[in-house]
């Protein structure tokens, strides 16, 4: 966006100098406000597109809150506002980059497959949180390697037949509900409503999978900017002061 200010034809310094503050006021304040709108946006859409709480991670900044000030250069300025990742963690990092950027993701564990719990098992598993000293714990996506910590004492150990990995003798509902698996009572029966079954598919694995992007935060970066900046400057200009 290009934003054409012209200065009154004047000399006299007091108020080139008023008129440059008043430019500069509505600049630090047009980048702060843009940069929250789009954080707001941002996470809007991603909530929308399915993306649970991962908007969370977005946060944004202005020089109008970290300093007050523009920034000088010579006889140049500028003000800006911007969206970030606040997020520490790597997974949600990579899960952002993911759905705003697309990415093939390939498989880092020695199997060489990325492995996926089907639909007649737990999805996710209740593990001790570290920042809570294993007080507390917290639901985490199933994986093998966290299958054998958490549900291998209950259901037995998992094994692999070609690209699945199975497990024995457990149960399952009659009436074909998702995610119903049950072991045998300690008597060895199968619980009421279930079904015994020989073999369970536990996990697919697949080599590679692909994410398409959800969500442009460029375009809605540039779009509110667009937004607030001509609101910010024609306010400004149009009465010749600062407003707030």
């Amino acid at each position: 966006m290009i934003v054409e200010v012209r200065t009154p034809r004047t000399q006299a310094p007091a108020l080139r100098r008023a008129f440059e503050n008043s430019i500069q006021q509505a600049a630090l304040r047009a980048t702060d406000r843009a940069a929250a709108q789009a954080k707001t946006r941002i996470r809007a859409e991603m909530a929308a597109a399915g993306l649970g709480r991962l908007g969370q991670a977005i946060g944004s900044g202005s020089d109008l809150k970290q300093s007050g000030q523009v920034h000088r250069r010579g006889d140049s300025w500028s003000a800006s506002g911007w969206v970030f990742v606040r997020s520490g963690s790597r997974r949600s990092r990579g899960a952002i980059e993911a759905y705003t950027e697309g990415a093939s993701i390939r498989a880092r564990n020695p199997s060489g497959l990325l492995w996926f719990p089907t639909d007649d098992i737990m999805r996710y598993a209740r593990v001790p949180l570290p920042s809570s000293g294993g007080n507390s714990s917290g639901r985490v996506r199933l994986t093998p390697k966290l299958w054998s910590r958490t549900y291998a004492a209950k259901y037995g150990r998992l094994f692999r037949i070609g690209n699945t990995l199975f497990v024995k003798n457990a149960t399952l509902s009659l009436s074909g509900k998702r995610r119903s698996i049950k072991p045998l009572t300690k008597r060895g029966k199968v619980p009421k409503g279930q079904v015994q079954q020989e073999l369970i598919a536990a996990f697919i694995g697949i080599p590679q999978t692909s994410r398409t992007a959800r969500v442009d935060p460029r375009q809605i970066t540039a779009a509110v900017a667009s937004e607030t900046m001509r609101r910010e400057f024609a306010l400004t200009t149009s009465s010749g002061r600062d407003r707030a």
